[in-house]
């Protein structure tokens, strides 16, 4: 499932460090002190991203993108999935409040003659 689809699909997505911890690290057959040593950063920063306690940032996303040869977008997109649902989730409520001005109509929210 893409990014977007689980966006649409209200399925959260899948979180950049969990990508790396299932995905990326088996296949390189890294461990979290030789992941931190690739990347120059230390133990505990890749540890808090593993754990999904820490967002990928746009710093990171380059060093992980040049470590795995694949693009700093594709990091910062996944973090932004994450942060996106995790911020409509909280705001759920407030948001079936607004409506869209098609729906309800732009002259509501025109400034008055003269204005």
């Amino acid at each position: 499932m893409t990014i977007k689809n689980s966006i649409l699909r209200n399925v959260q997505p899948t979180h950049p460090g969990e990508m790396l911890r299932e995905d990326f690290m088996p296949d390189f057959r890294l461990t979290p002190t030789t992941l931190a040593k690739a990347l120059c950063v230390s133990r505990q920063t890749v540890s808090e991203l593993l754990h999904e306690r820490r967002a990928i940032s746009p710093a990171m996303a380059l060093r992980l993108a040049k470590l795995f040869g694949n693009t700093p977008d594709f990091w910062l997109n996944a973090q932004r999935a994450v942060d996106l649902w995790k911020t409509r989730e909280i705001y759920r409520n407030e948001l079936l409040n607004i409506h869209p001005l098609k729906a309800v109509g732009l002259h509501k929210f025109a400034p008055s003659p003269g204005t």
